[in-house]
């Protein structure tokens, strides 16, 4: 599976963002797909995810209520909706697939076969 994610860009504090993250490939084989980011000098971390054949949807608490995922299966798509964005947001987002038959923890970044290139958000104060 290849991983094309967009999106990204500057915005202030408190204005929204939508980052899109196209599938390709074996896509019949992705199990879950979810949203990473790497903020400067910190270590990359989950922020949120959902699998493929269900509606459920997981986010780190930093960002709940705020960012939604969501997906388009027809268009092998997941989208990544944030909302009152805060500078702390600022990183470089990822999006990752794992395939069927791995282990089901989303915030597990070993179990995720596929990534994409990333994109910069940036949130100024």
């Amino acid at each position: 599976v290849q991983l094309q994610a967009s999106g990204g860009g500057l915005v202030q504090a408190g204005g929204s963002l939508r980052l899109s993250c196209a599938a390709s490939g074996r896509t019949f084989n992705i199990y879950a797909m979810s949203w990473f980011r790497q903020a400067p000098g910190k270590e990359r971390e989950f922020v949120a995810g959902m699998y493929w054949t269900s509606d459920s949807t997981y986010y780190t608490g930093s960002v709940k209520g705020r960012f939604t995922i969501s997906r388009e299966n027809a268009e092998n798509t997941v989208y990544l909706q944030m909302n009152s964005l805060k500078p702390e947001d600022t990183a470089i987002y990822y999006c990752a697939s794992k395939r069927r038959f791995t282990p089901s923890d989303l915030a597990q970044e070993s179990t995720y076969s596929s990534w994409g290139q990333g994109t910069q958000v940036t949130v100024s104060s």
